[in-house]
């Protein structure tokens, strides 16, 4: 069985309403988005400067790319039908800077979850 634990996050260099969902796992945790959200791991933060310093993910600007870890079924349209999210596992994507101020927190991790039109496209 799993054990949720919500915490309202009020970061000064974040959106004030970002929320994060840690999820304790007692055993293998699959975090499953619904519609058609999809669940991104964030590109390493860890970057080089022109002149050689190497800048933690501390002191980097978040990047605005990642692999899609999981996609959620799609959106539910008027008609009744499902239309697929246009992206699949394993995709790398690009988003908005300001996108992904909903996280998740599995095996110690945070990934984001991202509504599909946060995302601006995939980089092949």
């Amino acid at each position: 069985d799993y054990i949720y634990l919500l915490l309202l996050n009020v970061v000064s260099h974040t959106m004030p309403h970002s929320i994060t969902l840690n999820l304790l796992r007692s055993n293998n945790m699959k975090f499953n988005p619904l519609g058609d959200r999809v669940l991104v791991k964030r590109s390493d933060e860890e970057e080089t400067t022109a002149g050689g310093i190497v800048l933690p993910g501390s002191a980097a600007e978040k990047p605005s790319q990642g692999e899609v870890l999981a996609v959620g079924p799609g959106r539910v349209l008027d008609s009744g039908e499902t239309q697929e999210v246009s992206v699949k596992v394993g995709d790398v994507i690009v988003f908005g800077q300001y996108a992904g101020s909903n996280t998740v927190k599995v095996d110690g991790e945070e990934l984001l979850i991202l509504s599909e039109s946060d995302i601006l496209g995939t980089i092949s």
